[in-house]
């Protein structure tokens, strides 16, 4: 848990960054910084999705996990989780929510977090969660400084998310077969994509209720197997 452990002080020592530079940072410094985020992050979302070798089973999953998605309503649970925590800690920050959900997706859904859990929980490597701790820190810095204190939050979702991975790690090791990670790498992109979009707004995607489509990439893989 080592890596899950500094992957959450990182993310709330880059928000504590964050919400000082815009206590001091003009509107036009953060409009800047919103634009840059959002392409950057369809940058890596792109680059993830076009390393799949099956497009037309991620599609296939996005079609079916969007529907079972929305018929559950994934997002609204997760803003549900938003809200309560906002209201537990008192918060008046209009962008909690957009923020805790924005950023517990997108530091979950890479590669780095099956792949690093899996490592530190077998094997006691660290090595992955540590990198990808740095990554998450430095973006929850400018997430921060755009979204305010729900990004700090989303320390939680790592919490639970990649250190349940780290703990179950002796069970999941066929999630680092390079056939079942492929799939969830590329889906997950199409995900990635759909923040960066968010972030520029050119469109509003609700990528919490697309969320089942990695399920059913990762269900559909092993059943072919």
């Amino acid at each position: 848990m080592t890596g899950t452990f500094v992957n959450c002080g990182t993310i709330l020592i880059g928000s504590a960054l964050g919400l000082t530079v815009a206590k001091y940072a003009p509107e036009r410094f953060r409009t800047i910084m919103t634009q840059a985020l959002g392409l950057a992050t369809i940058l890596i979302g792109v680059r993830m999705a076009v390393s799949g070798s099956d497009a037309l089973l991620t599609v296939g999953c996005l079609l079916c996990g969007g529907i079972l998605g929305e018929w559950i309503n994934v997002e609204k649970w997760i803003e549900k989780g938003g809200e309560r925590l906002k209201k537990s800690f008192g918060s008046n920050s209009s962008t909690f929510v957009q923020g805790f959900v924005t950023t517990s997706i997108l530091y979950l859904t890479g590669p780095m977090t099956i792949v690093g859990s899996i490592q530190d929980g077998v094997a006691g490597d660290a090595s992955t969660l540590l990198l990808k701790a740095m990554l998450d820190g430095i973006a929850s810095i400018a997430f921060a400084s755009l979204y305010g204190i729900g990004v700090a939050f989303s320390a939680l979702s790592v919490l639970l998310v990649q250190g349940g991975i780290t703990l179950s790690a002796s069970y999941l090791l066929f999630l680092k077969d390079p056939q079942v990670l492929n799939a969830i790498i590329s889906t997950g992109g199409i995900l990635i994509v759909g923040i960066g979009l968010n972030l520029l707004n050119i469109i509003r995607i609700r990528v919490g209720n697309l969320l089942p489509s990695l399920l059913l990439v990762l269900v559909w893989v092993l059943l072919m197997r």
